[in-house]
């Protein structure tokens, strides 16, 4: 069976998924598809009221079932064929993803729905594997440090890889005993609503899982500021995390998870291989369009080799495959939307306008929807948007540099520090320079996140608090209480 489809044939889940049964909603926010430009649904918008039937029915949930109190075994048991499900739905979840995203629907199978089911496994094996500790204390006493869920976790997902994020947030939380209230983007939220039905079919607790669908300012301020959220995980972009801390602020005390925006280099030396760090920094950027927070977006090259990998990039860049996402030939994604396009050629547009040279791209596609060129600026004064601002589409921009300490001063980006990648053959070198990169996670002759789940991912700077992914995830899902008892 192919996975092409037809869109304007596609049955969405309508409404929120609210204590294990949708709640449909007449209207809301018009959504666009963003392969033709087309209207073709409506996301309604949870208000404060919704928001409060979801986390009372999550904590509801959390007392009937035992969830966070049963042997962790059982967790285990159900989160695992959970996985199961969603790996037997795939080519629903992929069509469901691909109708309103930027996710091409013949990578969704293999990538984004199986590495969301491996997430749920990973974190579920570590239910029975980690928990409390026996601390050294004095002869005539005995401590304790117990390990706890913490009950109600409010998770917001963005639009670029919905299902990946969401595995992300629901896992490791519902892995250490908590119930999950999650906001999906609202312009990408129907696979979301599909994998939330399919925890119930499974077999778990209904109301263990909810989504509110809605806009940030409405949905997402009600959901961090709600006094039954104990904590919050946020994907998205710095200037939201900004709005996310500062109304936990307002309500309250919680701890919170967030992994924000990046800049991200990738340091290119002369003794690299050149035709292998083309072909990871290329690879980097046309993946999703660009549209990924960690993308490889400032190529940062010896002067004396820079020339060549420029070349070798413009080779690359120019053998992309754009088409609809409900085509299972398509290779190369939209841009979600038409601000977000025209956000993309205005930042070019600037850099051009400030004396940068485009070696390619540097426009929309002439074609429907919302396609814009792969683009390499080289020749940007210090002070261009292009290398200070996340443009968050297919856009590299290409600096030189004549030795190690440049190549680090022009990688340190000033607001920035979610990922870095270096290619060299010296490995002396790369041990060096990792050491000295301001950014959480460093790839070293490759470029991007590999199916190891216990990597922990998450930034410096302003591109994050805390860590998605490894063990570091399931940690902070759960909260230590200290005991000392008197032998």
């Amino acid at each position: 069976m192919t996975l092409s489809f037809d869109p304007d044939r596609l049955t969405l889940p309508q409404g929120h998924f609210i204590g294990g049964r949708f709640r449909p909603v007449a209207d809301g926010l018009p959504l666009r598809r963003p392969s033709d430009g087309a209207g073709f649904a409506d996301c309604p918008v949870a208000g404060a009221d919704l928001v409060d039937e979801a986390v009372t029915a999550a904590a509801q949930a959390l007392v009937r079932s035992g969830w966070g109190t049963a042997r962790p075994r059982e967790r285990v048991n159900a989160l695992h064929r959970w996985a199961d499900l969603i790996e037997a739905e795939a080519e629903t979840l992929a069509r469901l993803e691909a109708v309103a995203s930027t996710r091409p629907v013949a990578q969704v199978p293999g990538v984004d729905v199986a590495v969301t089911a491996e997430q749920i496994r990973f974190f579920a094996e570590f239910a029975d594997r980690e928990g409390g500790a026996l601390v050294p204390t004095g002869a005539d006493s005995l401590g304790l440090v117990m390990s706890e869920p913490y009950g109600v976790v409010g998770a917001i997902t963005p639009w670029n890889f919905p299902l990946s994020m969401a595995g992300w947030k629901l896992g490791p939380a519902l892995a250490a005993g908590n119930a999950v209230v999650l906001k999906p983007s609202e312009m990408t939220p129907f696979a979301t609503l599909h994998m939330a039905e399919l925890s119930v079919r499974a077999g778990m607790p209904a109301g263990l899982v909810n989504v509110v669908l809605g806009d940030g300012p409405t949905t997402g301020t009600a959901l961090t500021g709600h006094p039954g959220i104990a904590k919050v995980s946020f994907t998205g972009s710095t200037g939201a995390g900004q709005a996310i801390m500062a109304n936990i602020a307002r309500t309250g005390v919680k701890p919170m998870t967030l992994e924000l925006g990046g800049k991200s280099p990738q340091i290119v030396f002369a003794d690299a291989d050149l035709a292998a760090a083309a072909d990871a920094i290329a690879g980097s950027i046309l993946y999703n369009a660009g549209q990924a927070c960690v993308a490889g977006s400032r190529v940062i090259v010896a002067a004396e080799v820079a020339a060549q990998l420029a070349d070798l990039l413009v080779a690359r860049m120019a053998t992309i495959r754009p088409g609809p996402t409900w085509d299972a030939t398509t290779v190369y994604s939209p841009i979600i939307s038409e601000r977000q396009i025209g956000r993309i050629d205005g930042i070019v547009a600037a850099a051009r306008a400030g004396g940068a040279t485009c070696r390619i791209g540097g426009a929309r596609l002439d074609r429907p929807g919302y396609f814009y060129a792969p683009t390499l600026l080289t020749d940007l004064p210090a002070d261009s948007p292009a290398l200070l601002d996340e443009i968050f589409g297919p856009v590299l921009t290409l600096q030189t540099f004549g030795d190690e300490d440049e190549a680090l001063r022009l990688a340190d980006h000033p607001t920035y520090g979610l990922a870095a990648g270096l290619f060299t053959r010296d490995l002396s070198r790369a041990l060096r320079v990792t050491q000295k990169l301001q950014a959480g996670t460093v790839w070293v002759n490759r470029y991007g996140r590999s199916r190891d789940h216990i990597l922990p991912t998450g930034g410096y700077k302003q591109s994050g608090i805390g860590k998605d992914l490894g063990r570091e995830a399931y940690l902070s899902n759960r909260k230590q209480k200290s005991v000392l008892i008197r032998v």
